[in-house]
C-alpha cells in the first residue's frame, strides 16, 4: 500500500491526546488536528479549548475547530487537502458518508473496547458496571453504522478489581495509541486484512448522562460496587441521605460472613440501610428478593465538601443506623 499521508487526525478530549503524540512521535504528524469548538467549562462558564486543540496549537499543528464537520465548507478544505487516511479517537461527532469516504485508504477509529463488545458512547464505563474483568482497544475501519465497521487490529488487558474507569481510560488511551500506531505500519506494509465483526456478540454502551450515576440500592452489592468504579470520575456515583445528595467515591461489596460478625442482619433491613462501620466502611444494605449483600462504602463527599472516609463521614454527620439512603 501507497504512504498513508497526508493523515488528518479527529479526536476531541484526554483520551484522544496519547494517539495524537503517538502520530508525532512516529513521524505521522498530521496535516490538520480536528477537534471540537471552545465549550464553557468550570465555574465562570468560560469557552476552554478541549484538551487536544490545548495540546496541539503550541506545537505548530494546524488545528481546525468545525461547529458540524458536515459542513461544506470544512468538507471542501478536507477535499482540498486529499488525504490518505483519517485518524479519528474519540472525536464526538457523527461522520456523514460523504466525509467517510473522503480519505483514500479509509477512516480509521480507535474504540475503547473489544469490538463488538460495547459499542456505543461509553464502552469503559460499560465493561466495569458490568463486572467484566478484561478489556481492551480495537481499531476499525469507519462505516455509518455504530461503531460497527471491520476489525484492523486489538489489543486486550485485564481490568483491576478495584480500578475505576479514569484510571482505566488512561491506560487505554496509551495502549491505543500503540495499537493505532501499528496499524498504519501494518497497513502500508500490506500484512493487515480488515476482518469482520459478528453482529451476534455485539453489546451497546449509551452515552451516559449525570442520572446515569444514581445509585440503585435494589441491586446487589456486587452491582453497585461496580458501578461506583465504573461512573468515578464522571457521572459519580450519587444518593441522597436525609434529602440531601452524597456522593460515593469507593465500595466493595462486604462478604455475608464478614458482614455478619459485627454488624445488625442486612437481609432484614430496607435497602439502603446504613448497618455501622465495618473495617472503616461504612455498610449499607443492598439488593432486593432473593439477591440481598452488604455494600461497604470507603469514602463519601457532599457538595462543595472535600472527600471525607467513611468514618469521618459518619462521626460528622452523626449518622445512626437504620437510617436510609435513598
Amino acid at each position: 500500500m501507497a504512504p498513508l499521508a497526508p493523515l488528518v487526525f479527529f479526536g476531541t478530549p484526554e483520551f484522544a491526546l496519547p494517539t495524537l503524540e503517538a502520530l508525532v512521535a512516529a513521524g505521522r504528524q498530521p496535516e490538520r488536528v480536528v477537534t471540537q469548538p471552545p465549550r464553557p467549562a468550570g465555574r465562570g462558564g468560560r469557552p476552554q479549548d478541549p484538551a487536544v486543540a490545548a495540546w496541539a496549537r503550541p506545537r505548530g499543528l494546524t488545528v481546525v475547530q468545525p461547529e458540524r464537520v458536515r459542513q461544506p465548507e470544512f468538507l471542501r478544505e478536507l477535499r482540498a487537502l486529499a488525504p490518505r487516511v483519517a485518524v479519528v479517537a474519540a472525536f464526538g461527532q457523527i461522520f456523514p458518508r460523504e466525509l467517510l469516504d473522503l480519505p483514500g485508504a479509509g477512516c480509521i477509529n480507535l474504540h475503547a473496547s473489544l469490538l463488538p463488545r460495547y459499542r456505543g458512547a461509553a464502552p469503559i464505563q460499560a465493561a466495569i458496571a458490568a463486572g467484566e474483568t478484561r478489556t481492551g482497544v480495537t481499531t476499525m475501519l469507519m462505516e455509518e453504522g455504530l461503531d460497527t465497521g471491520p476489525i484492523l487490529l486489538q489489543e486486550e488487558t485485564p481490568i483491576g478489581a478495584r480500578e475505576t474507569a479514569g484510571e482505566l481510560s488512561r491506560r487505554l488511551a496509551v495502549a491505543g495509541g500503540r495499537l493505532v500506531i501499528e496499524t498504519l505500519d501494518r497497513l502500508e506494509q500490506g500484512i493487515l486484512a480488515p476482518r469482520p465483526q459478528d453482529p451476534s456478540l455485539a453489546s451497546y454502551a449509551p452515552r451516559l448522562t449525570r442520572a446515569s450515576g444514581k445509585v440503585d440500592w435494589n441491586a446487589s452489592a456486587g452491582e453497585n460496587a461496580n458501578r461506583i468504579r465504573a461512573y468515578t470520575p464522571w457521572p459519580g456515583a450519587t444518593a441522597e441521605l436525609r434529602g440531601a445528595p452524597v456522593k460515593l467515591l469507593g465500595g466493595e461489596a462486604l462478604a455475608a460472613e464478614a458482614a455478619s460478625g459485627s454488624l445488625p442482619d442486612g437481609s432484614a433491613a430496607p435497602a439502603g440501610s446504613f448497618l455501622g462501620l465495618h473495617d472503616s466502611l461504612a455498610a449499607v444494605a443492598c439488593g432486593a428478593g432473593g439477591s440481598r449483600g452488604v455494600l461497604g462504602i470507603s469514602r463519601l463527599q457532599r457538595p462543595g465538601r472535600k472527600p471525607q472516609s467513611a468514618r469521618d463521614f459518619v462521626n460528622g454527620e452523626r449518622l445512626r443506623t437504620g437510617e436510609v439512603f435513598s
